[in-house]
């Protein structure tokens, strides 16, 4: 697994999520990104239907191939429909985790990346498909991973509880977490985070900001948040700020915290929330908040 950094760029936002983006604006996101360190990005066939991976890719284009990591993912394909995407190509996602499918999934990402080939390969939300994406879709990624074409393989879900059977049973170099390890949500380091550690297991924290609630939003979980979230994020706020630290700045650091997370992921934008971004994951904060917080 190589280097990440202790922070990455997640490309949801720039396939349109809540909100279209112009090809201009995400161009830039990535370029901001690229101006400040950020060498890790994180993409998937199903953000903008496809549009993601395409920004993505022609943003990088021009950069020294060894210089960066790309993550994608497998398990949603593309055909011809309505887009959910605002501003997304008439493309629809469907879930297929057989091995043929994976091989065709990774082969379209390829494609509309402009790359010969992806540093980590992720099987994307198998909630309902576990025993397929265990006996299927990951010894087809680890095919590709010895033939070169991938680096590492891996799975990347919401939850936690699926991603330790992963952990226990199926040939695995990395997990993508996202929302299950946050200050508002700790239930990934119930099981799964001192699992990883045990195993050698990187895990990427994403949905850091709980889709928004701890960045000044009222969503949670890409839905309203109730009355209880928002009251523990007004109390998590109170106490960053007796210690006079933005909610956000503790919210992007405490996962790397953890000996197992090696990174943490953040959507942006704009080329300005990159901006807010990299200075919060560069605060230096008290070790009285680590404690009080704990």
């Amino acid at each position: 697994m190589r280097e990440l950094g202790r922070l990455g760029l997640g490309t949801a936002p720039l396939g349109g999520l809540y909100d279209a983006v112009a090809d201009e604006t995400a161009h830039a996101v990535v370029a901001r990104a690229w101006e400040h360190g950020v060498r890790y990005f994180d993409t998937a066939p199903y953000y903008g239907s496809g549009l993601a991976e395409e920004r993505l890719g022609a943003a990088l284009r021009g950069q020294p191939r060894d210089d960066y990591v790309v993550s994608t993912k497998v398990g949603r394909l593309l055909r011809p429909g309505t887009s959910e995407w605002p501003g997304g190509p008439a493309l629809e996602a469907y879930f297929d985790f057989s091995h043929d499918a994976t091989l065709r999934s990774l082969e379209e990402s390829l494609g509309r990346l402009g790359l010969d080939r992806v540093d980590v390969a992720l099987v994307h939300d198998p909630d309902d498909h576990y025993e397929q994406a265990r006996d299927e879709t990951l010894p087809a990624l680890t095919r590709l991973r010895e033939e070169g074409v991938v680096g590492a393989v891996g799975v990347g879900m919401n939850q936690s509880k699926l991603l330790c059977r992963f952990a226990r049973e199926a040939d695995v170099d990395c997990f993508l977490l996202a929302g299950r390890y946050t200050i508002l949500d700790r239930s990934g380091a119930d099981e799964l985070l001192p699992l990883c550690a045990e195993r050698g297991i990187a895990v990427v924290a994403g949905g850091v900001f709980n889709s928004g609630v701890l960045a000044g939003g009222n969503t949670y979980d890409y839905a309203p948040a109730s009355a209880d979230v928002l009251e523990r994020v007004a109390q998590l706020r109170g106490t960053c700020a007796r210690w006079d630290v933005p909610l956000q700045a503790a919210a992007v650091q405490f996962p790397l915290r953890h000996p197992a997370v090696v990174t943490v992921l953040v959507g942006c934008r704009t080329p300005e929330e990159v901006d807010e971004d990299v200075q919060l994951v560069g605060l230096e904060l008290p070790q009285g908040l680590w404690a009080e917080l704990a």
